[in-house]
């Protein structure tokens, strides 16, 4: 084993046991710091060997092949983790990355579904099949809870409380939370669980609640073809949906409706109220654009 599989391998073992990190960051973190690996070994610059300006030089080469700022912020923080645990360690003298000014991130805005849209969406998909009730029921999940889509397809039956009309979700981190069951999601689970559903999918004994048409469980890429395909039905373009864009309109639209901005973090499983903040600044735009367009007073 080299010198830098070495020290990575240990500084992977480390976030896994004392951080408790999901296996996608995880997988983020090991695209991010194989790329620089690979960078810096063209250069035949050891990973012990790297300074300040090494790392410039890096963010510098990812600007150059044009990616996005959010992404450079991304791979400057995975070196941040991985140089600090070495420092800390004493695996190195000095952390190259201390000094480093990464490049300036706004943070942009979520843009959601119109609630007419989302609406129309879910109200589309029958209960005709199997799979169109496994649909549903991923659709409205996202969109009922908030869930990230790796919480979603980690859902077990057993999560499920329909007496309590709660359902357990682990975030990241594995820590767990308890959100709450609408009418609307119960009724799609239902559906799901009854016997022309899930059971029908069903190839194996894994209590995974979203199941593919093979019978294994629902991935992350299967998601996404789902949510594609249904949109694709009512007419919503591919590039305005998906996951993520569910979880988005679940936040802007309890907000918009009152919702007090603590439970929304407590759903979204949020571990800073700033993160649910930016979704008062879609809410308040919305409020914008609707009294421009209604107040007799907004142009004169």
């Amino acid at each position: 084993m080299s010198d830098v599989d070495r020290l990575l391998d240990e500084y992977f073992v480390w976030l896994i046991v004392e951080k408790g990190r999901s296996r996608a960051t995880l997988d983020a973190y090991r695209r991010d710091l194989t790329a620089f690996v690979t960078w810096t070994t063209e250069r035949g610059i050891g990973p012990r060997d790297v300074r300040a300006s090494d790392v410039d030089a890096y963010l510098v080469t990812l600007q150059d092949r044009g990616r996005a700022p959010a992404s450079i912020a991304r791979a400057l923080a995975s070196l941040r983790g991985w140089y600090g645990f070495m420092a800390d360690e004493g695996l190195i003298a000095v952390d190259p990355t201390v000094h480093v000014r990464g490049t300036h991130r706004g943070r942009s805005l979520p843009h959601p579904l119109d609630e007419a849209e989302v609406l129309a969406l879910l109200d589309s998909i029958p209960s005709a099949t199997a799979l169109d009730r496994r649909d549903r029921a991923l659709l409205e999940l996202l969109y009922g809870t908030g869930s990230r889509v790796s919480e979603a397809v980690g859902v077990r039956i057993e999560d499920v409380d329909f007496d309590e009309e709660l359902i357990k979700v682990t975030g990241k981190g594995a820590k767990q939370r308890l959100v709450p069951m609408g009418r609307a999601l119960r009724r799609a689970l239902e559906e799901y669980l009854e016997p022309a559903g899930r059971s029908t999918l069903a190839q194996t004994r894994s209590s995974i609640l979203l199941l593919n048409a093979r019978g294994t469980p629902l991935s992350r890429q299967g998601v996404d073809a789902i949510i594609a395909r249904r949109a694709l039905q009512v007419g919503i373009e591919r590039h305005r949906i998906s996951a993520h864009v569910f979880r988005h309109s679940c936040a802007t639209h309890m907000l918009a409706h009152g919702a007090d901005m603590r439970v929304v973090q407590e759903l979204l499983g949020h571990a800073s109220i700033a993160t649910t903040q930016i979704y008062t600044a879609v809410s308040v735009s919305s409020l914008q654009q609707v009294y421009r367009g209604a107040h007799p007073r907004a142009h004169g």
